[in-house]
């Protein structure tokens, strides 16, 4: 079947379970779109894994044991741990990297059944909003190969995008999910804070980060989500200690009354009319299916950036404070003793952006400076919070632009790193309260670039989010849309 590459995940898994096609064959379409590693989407293959896995998937669903996913295909952001694939978080000091075990949320969705197609590209360390951070290259937005695919998951979504994985894991600290399936035009949903397992997640700012799932449509997401989440307390002691919830079962409720907030600060100084008229259009749609929109105020917007660039790098700092050449990954050839060993490796195997936040982040900790930054800026977390929870006294979800602009081209902020920082101000926010948000497909800007609608929900309301964005899917095509050849 030819055009396997273009189906969805619940079409793959119901052919699947009516045995209308092999797991084995499944994999072997993916694995030959990977071949050549278009957009430099991927980092690591193993087609051996890959269809031994799938082997393993079609002997369970011949005896009746197969999972809700079995034999469907899936590829992981390289930020996630894993035996079978080097792991190197898109940084050359992990190069060749092999875990002894699994994340959480890799061994969740293999128990659900699915096939790893390997390892994806990313912002090293996840430390970026564009994927040019990588140790390993840039990836190629598949809408337009001379731009960026925005970050960190830009591997993520470019697979999806290009019909090179059904599905991909990602990770957001700050709207690394979010932004990317924004910009290449796919769903990604990042769950509230501690809904999924970081343990074997490597870690960039352990306040933020959390796992989510990369999709075409809301119901693919779901399905993932679904999965995913689940307490891991043991492991993890910010994970939520909560039973799984079905994040497909209220997919198709009506909308109707639904109150939609439409943040003020959104839609000011700074949006890009392109990207405004496509917001614009899918919250009229929102109309028609019956739901209400209401002006709201987050006040503090602005103040996301500085607070998320004072707490990431703060966290950063100590947590790349263990990739110093003794134990695992890359060690300098040439040194004199320890310190001088720690030096060169750290030197020798971070970009510079990575080094940027680490200095960013030692300098907010130190004497005399942690009172004037790092505690002001977690005080003013607190009050960004406060704002949505006031938000949603009048609104059940909040609606607004993922990003600024469209997704810009290579180089175009290569000297500038505070033009991607800026990038993120209308993602940071629920990051920093760690709420769930997601994007949506909603049209098209300038170039013919996607346009996503970032969907944000109250603590636990995954489930209103991605009911909000499905029944959005069944009145527009937008998630339908493909990139030129794929």
């Amino acid at each position: 079947m030819s055009d396997l590459h273009n189906l969805s995940v619940k079409a793959l898994a119901s052919l699947l379970q009516t045995k209308e096609v092999s797991a084995v064959e499944v994999a072997t379409r993916f694995l030959a779109r990977t071949g050549g590693n278009p957009h430099n989407a991927f980092l690591d293959i193993d087609s051996e894994v890959t269809l031994a896995q799938a082997r393993a998937s079609d002997a369970k669903l011949a005896d009746g044991t197969a999972g809700p996913l079995e034999g469907v295909p899936v590829a992981h952001k390289d930020v996630f741990v894993t035996r079978d694939f080097a792991t190197t978080a898109g940084s050359k000091i992990l190069s060749g990297y092999r875990s002894p075990f699994d994340a959480t949320v890799v061994q969740r969705l293999r128990t659900a059944g699915m096939v790893s197609l390997g390892k994806l590209n990313c912002d090293e360390f996840a430390m970026g909003s564009a994927n040019e951070n990588s140790a390993y290259g840039p990836v190629q937005n598949p809408w337009d190969t001379a731009r960026v695919p925005g970050g960190s998951s830009g591997g993520s979504a470019a697979a999806v995008a290009a019909g090179l994985a059904p599905a991909a894991t990602g990770t957001d600290t700050g709207g690394s999910i979010r932004q990317p399936a924004s910009f290449c035009g796919i769903t990604g949903i990042k769950p509230t804070y501690g809904r999924a397992s970081r343990y074997g997640m490597i870690a960039y700012a352990s306040s933020l980060d959390q796992a989510g799932p990369m999709a075409r449509s809301a119901e693919d997401c779901a399905l993932l989500l679904r999965a995913m989440c689940g307490g891991d307390i043991d492991r993890d002691s910010t994970s939520l200690d909560m039973p799984t919830e079905d994040f497909v079962a209220s997919l198709n409720s009506s909308i109707e009354g639904l109150r939609i907030g439409i943040p003020q600060e959104f839609f000011g100084e700074g949006l890009a009319p392109d990207v405004r008229a496509a917001v614009d259009s899918a919250l009229r749609e929102y109309e028609k299916l019956g739901a209400k929109l209401v002006p709201i105020r987050l006040p503090r917007t602005e103040l996301s950036i500085p607070v998320y660039y004072i707490i990431a790098p703060a966290e950063a700092s100590s947590n790349l404070s263990r990739f110093d050449g003794v134990k695992f990954g890359h060690r300098a050839k040439d040194y004199t003793d320890l310190v001088d060993m720690y030096k060169k490796t750290r030197a020798e195997g971070f970009g510079n952006e990575v080094k940027r936040r680490i200095m960013t982040g030692a300098y907010v900790l130190s004497h005399g400076y942690y009172d004037a930054y790092y505690l002001q800026a977690q005080k003013i977390r607190r009050m960004i919070a406060d704002d949505f929870q006031n938000a949603f006294k009048q609104c059940d979800v909040i609606a607004g632009p993922v990003a600024p602009t469209v997704a810009w081209k290579f180089g175009d902020n290569a000297n500038d790193p505070v033009a991607d920082y800026l990038a993120d101000i209308f993602t940071l926010p629920a990051s920093l309260a760690g709420l769930p948000g997601m994007s949506v497909p909603a049209g098209f800007g300038a170039g013919n670039m996607p346009v996503g609608l970032q969907l944000i929900g109250n603590y636990f309301k995954e489930a209103q989010l991605l009911n909000a964005a499905h029944r959005l899917q069944q009145a527009t095509d937008f998630h339908l849309q493909k990139p030129a050849g794929v």
